[in-house]
């Protein structure tokens, strides 16, 4: 599963429509953002506790809207309209006494002066507007989830793509590899060659050329490479959830050989082909970031 997703859903009680957005992006742990009208707000930590037992790890913006549906529109905010009079007085003494004109238009002045509009604050939500935001909660959540696991079908794809590319570029090295050995030792042969030596001991020279090619065999960078390729296409395939973190640490292992492989190839095709196997790996480390 994908840690990217977005799910939405509307739940009714009585007079109010109450609608509920998830949008999830990747995270190293849970790390929920929570936007609740102030009647729920008692509510809040359930819905937390609710939320990331069901999608465990990712960065969540949770939006709640309220919205009264029908003719039964509440207002917490109520005009001073005593206040508003002894204002406009004040300002018509004023505009007498100065021999200023009166404003034209008398509220955009009265609304700015302070204690001109009272507000209150709503109500607790009742049972049912709690029943009704956890319906929505849950369909939300439902629906995130279903878009995080079509998410994951495509990194699925992405990421079997890639470990099949790695794989056939680990079998193409083998022709290179095994003309390396006749090249470095005609290599090594040339340059004594040139060199102005009497007498030396060829079975030690052939000892210290053996030791030197073993030194840059690459058989058990190979074998452990492709254990970790198919590590990799089995964690994916396990009906655990939350391997997002497993497979990163397999990605990591599987650089290391790549790098040894590259670093002992001393083969100018064996290198530009580790290069290549650098790539694909690079794109499987970017996207396991967004896996659960």
């Amino acid at each position: 599963m994908s840690m990217t997703g977005f799910g939405k859903s509307t739940a009714e009680a009585g007079a109010k429509k109450i609608t509920v957005e998830i949008k999830s992006l990747n995270s190293k742990q849970m790390d929920i953002n929570l936007r609740l009208p102030y009647a729920f707000r008692e509510h809040e930590l359930d819905m937390r506790s609710a939320i990331g037992r069901s999608l465990e790890r990712g960065k969540v913006d949770v939006i709640v809207n309220v919205e009264t549906i029908g003719a039964n529109t509440e207002i917490h905010s109520t005009l001073d309209v005593a206040a508003l009079a002894a204002y406009k007085k004040q300002i018509e003494d004023a505009s007498a006494a100065l021999g200023i004109p009166a404003p034209a238009d008398w509220y955009s002045v009265l609304l700015r002066f302070p204690d001109t509009i009272s507000s209150t604050s709503p109500e607790a939500a009742d049972a049912d507007q709690i029943e009704a935001l956890d319906k929505a909660v849950a369909q939300a959540v439902e629906n995130l989830s279903a878009h995080r696991r079509a998410e994951g079908i495509e990194l699925e794809k992405f990421f079997a793509a890639r470990i099949a590319t790695i794989s056939s570029l680990l079998e193409s090295i083998e022709p290179f590899e095994a003309e390396r050995v006749p090249r470095i030792r005609l290599r090594i042969e040339e340059n004594l060659s040139k060199i102005n030596v009497p007498d030396y001991d060829k079975g030690r020279l052939e000892q210290e050329m053996i030791f030197y090619i073993e030194k840059l065999d690459v058989n058990e960078e190979k074998q452990r490479l492709r254990k970790h390729l198919q590590y990799f296409l089995e964690t994916m395939e396990s009906a655990n959830g939350g391997q997002g973190k497993k497979l990163g640490f397999i990605a990591q292992e599987m650089g290391r050989e790549i790098n040894t492989l590259g670093s002992k190839s001393n083969h100018a095709e064996m290198q530009a082909i580790v290069v290549r196997m650098k790539d694909s790996l690079e794109q499987i480390k970017e996207q396991v970031l967004n896996v659960l």
